[in-house]
């Protein structure tokens, strides 16, 4: 064994943060490759091309882990190496993540995987909403701050910071999306190995202002709007107008005639998602959607194969098909599009000009109506014709039984008049 040899060794078996102070020149003298230290469960060293000194070190379990000290002092690499190891012991015997994570580390994965399942179409809707939780909100107030180490204190400030900066008290929708996105980030964490489930980490608050029902249209109001949107079509002057007016009607009329939700759930569907069910001997279009509560079938009305039929004529590369072999091939295309396949990233502005030159931007309240109105109609008018039960309108349209009868209980009576009358 050569004297560098022995003078590491020894130097191995008696280093500890007390004590380096008396042998740092030893150390700096004999210039060993590798520093062991703590009975060899530490391991300073220095890469050729780096000033700095890396160290590895062993857990509890048997693992190895690298990490710079950041330090080119001897001094104090030796120190940042020995404190590391401790902290990552101690945080594995309490269940934790061995190297500490920040907010933003750990924010950063969330994100990355909410929006490999936003562009792969396998996530929901309100994933968008969540990224745009955390991005906007979480991010900039706890970005150095740790999970493992949040306060209930620290999440009423956060709470207090949050409504200040969007100007009013949020709604109880508002407030879900929050959270959600809130248990979601922690879920990653959890997933990854950066807390322990058993740590306490404080939830968010669900409990806001109610909503106000979204305003829906009169049967007299859908009369008038089908109407104006049968000429409004062929009016457009750009090149871009002729193409997204006659889009445009058909999404109102399909999500008028199907109640699903205007979005993702209805911009996601393709040709494929379109079959025929046959019951009774009477053929009905069925429809696959899926979106902010999963996948379901959903039943359009018979009318609504008029509008695939206008569809089908509009777009080149299946046009010369037949509107039967559109069905039966399964064609991945997407449904909503223009002719040259393209589908706009929104339809909202050009919505809100329809209704402003319709005169119904505004309800009688002066609510203004989006296209989530034309969902919001689609119930109503169910349930004030006595179409359905509230059992199978929440199958239909994705919501809870209990959800639809919260919404829409003041029909209940309206839809009994016969009987109470």
């Amino acid at each position: 064994m050569s004297r560098q040899q022995r003078t590491t060794k020894n130097t191995s078996q008696h280093l500890s943060p007390q004590n380096t102070a008396q042998v740092f020149a030893l150390l700096t003298t004999a210039n060993p490759q590798h520093i062991h230290l703590r009975d060899g469960e530490v391991v300073l060293y220095r890469r050729s091309r780096s000033l700095l000194y890396q160290c590895r070190y062993k857990l509890a379990d048997g693992t190895w882990h690298r990490q710079t000290t950041g330090k080119a002092s001897i001094e104090h690499a030796v120190a940042v190496a020995c404190d590391l190891y401790d902290q990552a012991r101690y945080r594995q015997r309490l269940g934790l993540a061995h190297q500490t994570h920040s907010f933003a580390q750990i924010a950063a994965v969330a994100l990355a995987e909410l929006r490999v399942k936003i562009d792969a179409s396998t996530g929901r809707t309100a994933y968008s909403d969540y990224v745009g939780c955390i991005e906007k909100y979480f991010l900039p107030y706890f970005k150095d701050k740790r999970l493992e180490e949040l306060t209930h204190t620290d999440i009423v400030e956060f709470e207090l910071w949050r409504d200040r900066q969007m100007a009013r008290r949020p709604k109880a929708s508002t407030l879900m999306n929050f959270a959600s996105a809130w248990n979601k980030l922690l879920a990653v964490a959890v997933e990854r190995g950066y807390i322990s489930e058993r740590v306490p980490v404080p939830k968010l608050t669900t409990k806001g202002e109610k909503g106000t029902t979204r305003p829906a249209f009169s049967e007299e109001e859908i009369v008038k709007l089908l109407a104006f949107m049968e000429t409004w079509q062929h009016e457009g002057l750009r090149a871009v107008e002729k193409e997204m007016r006659p889009l445009l009607r058909d999404y109102v009329e399909m999500l008028l005639l199907t109640g699903m939700r205007h979005g993702t759930e209805a911009m996601g569907i393709c040709w494929r998602h379109l079959e025929w069910h046959t019951d009774k001997g009477v053929r009905y279009l069925r429809i696959w959607v899926d979106g902010k509560t999963g996948g379901r079938w959903l039943i359009a009305k018979h009318r609504a194969v008029d509008v695939l039929k206008r569809l089908h004529a509009r777009q080149r590369d299946i046009c010369e098909l037949s509107f039967e072999t559109a069905f039966a091939e399964r064609v991945p295309h997407k449904l909503f599009r223009f002719s040259d396949g393209y589908q706009p990233p929104s339809l909202n502005g050009t919505f809100r000009r329809l209704m402003r030159e319709t005169g119904l931007l505004k309800n009688e309240d002066g609510q203004t109506r989006t296209l989530y109105s034309l969902r919001h109609t689609y119930a109503t008018l169910a349930m004030l014709r006595g179409e359905v039960d509230i059992h199978t309108l929440s199958k239909q349209m994705g919501n809870s039984a209990a959800m639809i009868e919260r919404h829409y209980s003041k029909l209940t009576a309206t839809m009994a008049a016969d009987r109470l009358a």
